[in-house]
């Protein structure tokens, strides 16, 4: 995870339009951290999409070889100031992409270790099954620059009386989670004096990419880079390390 922390630290101090930041400036979310090209390519991250390790257990989980990427974004909660998601499914925004199923996943890599007072994820377990809610557009997050997409409020209380409790999701540097896009789930703020990073990286089955829409967002969110992704190697992140760092030795001598 060291490797990964460094090149996320590098990541946090370009200026661009898939950064997104907090009112107060810090970091939010960083989109697009997975391909070659880009202000914000990183080896690292390109690296760790296709371990064996992450890439397998995906794979299974589609029913299918033949994935890619649809997006991927480092959430960098910083601390005591990162602000938090309300209730929402990861397809009610993608809905109007251009998917023709709402079956996709998401791979969760905590960077740092995640406690609840990190403004930890907090998922509904079994709520997959209930299909897409309906979602609206809430700007109550004044901290934020954009406004979110949320379960209506009516809606997602009485999921919460009638489920069973949300399970708060923590663990150290290094656990990997994977959950279905229909799955609803949201965080608080981050109270604690420790920023919480997180890498979500979301799959998708080539046979699954999406159809032409009148207005396609960004390619940082709507992937059309659609050519199947091949398992690499375990230790690939550190080599993918490494190699930055002799370019950068070698930039500096010039």
């Amino acid at each position: 995870m060291r490797a990964i922390r460094a090149d996320t630290e590098r990541l946090c101090e370009i200026e661009t339009d898939s950064i997104f930041r907090e009112r107060s400036g810090a970091v939010r979310s960083i989109f697009r951290v997975h391909e070659k090209d880009g202000p914000v390519a990183s080896p690292q991250y390109r690296a760790l999409s296709r371990t064996p390790r992450l890439l397998r257990p995906v794979m299974q989980t589609l029913g299918s070889e033949e994935v890619y990427i649809a997006h991927t974004k480092v959430n960098t909660k910083s601390a005591l100031e990162g602000t938090g998601w309300l209730w929402h499914q990861d397809f009610g925004y993608w809905v109007h992409d251009g998917y023709p199923e709402n079956d996709m996943l998401t791979a969760m890599v905590m960077l740092s270790d995640t406690q609840e007072i990190h403004g930890a994820l907090y998922m509904i377990p079994g709520s997959h099954k209930l299909g897409l809610l309906d979602h609206y557009y809430d700007d109550s997050q004044a901290a934020y620059q954009l406004p979110q997409r949320a379960v209506q409020r009516a809606q997602i209380k009485k999921i919460l009386e009638t489920s069973g409790a949300p399970v708060p999701i923590v663990g150290k540097a290094g656990t990997l989670v994977l959950f279905h896009c229909l799955t609803i789930h949201g965080s608080g703020v981050n109270m604690s004096a420790e920023s919480r990073w997180q890498a979500y990286i979301t799959y998708n089955r080539v046979a699954n990419r999406p159809h032409p829409v009148e207005k396609p967002r960004g390619d940082f969110v709507r992937s059309t880079n659609w050519v199947p992704l091949q398992i690499e190697s375990d230790d690939g992140i550190l080599t993918a390390g490494q190699r930055g760092k002799e370019r950068e030795i070698s930039l500096q001598g010039k």
